[in-house]
């Protein structure tokens, strides 16, 4: 499997709209590296009020993106039996930088890469892109809990 859909994603993650931000993850290298997609649009829940006359992805979402795209690859890569039942917590941001501002109406691309996993705990770096222009970029961990 190197490509997810929308659909499929949302198999493997509990996240539902409005709040799904990925729609697309590609290039899948299991457990170590995938591309994400999210289509930032003028009718996105976070631009209508971020900010109405002059909308921009907030940061904040541009991190939870590199997590659901983390999620989406992680899950991917492992035996159902091991993420069935399960959450993928963000535990913390080493660094985030937003280096311009992501306006509505673009494609931004999230290439993102495990780089280490301890047990439950796992580690991931991500760059987001609009074109070949650098967004954002973010080292961050979570980890894998029981639903309950």
């Amino acid at each position: 499997m190197n490509k997810l859909n929308k659909d499929q994603i949302r198999d493997l993650l509990p996240h539902r709209e409005p709040m799904l931000l990925i729609d697309e993850l590609y290039d899948i290298k299991k457990l170590s590296s995938a591309t994400a997609l999210v289509k930032v649009r003028k009718e996105s829940f976070f631009v209508q009020g971020h900010f109405p006359e002059n909308p921009v992805m907030p940061g904040v979402l541009i991190v939870e993106s590199f997590g659901q795209a983390a999620a989406a690859l992680t899950a991917s890569g492992l035996d159902k039996s091991t993420y069935e039942n399960k959450l993928v917590f963000l535990m913390g941001v080493e660094k985030a930088r937003f280096r311009n501002p992501v306006i509505p109406n673009c494609d931004l691309i999230l290439k993102i890469q495990a780089i280490r996993s301890h047990g439950k705990v796992w580690k991931y770096q991500g760059e987001a892109y609009v074109d070949d222009k650098k967004m954002a970029d973010a080292i961050w961990s979570a980890t894998i809990v029981d639903r309950k």
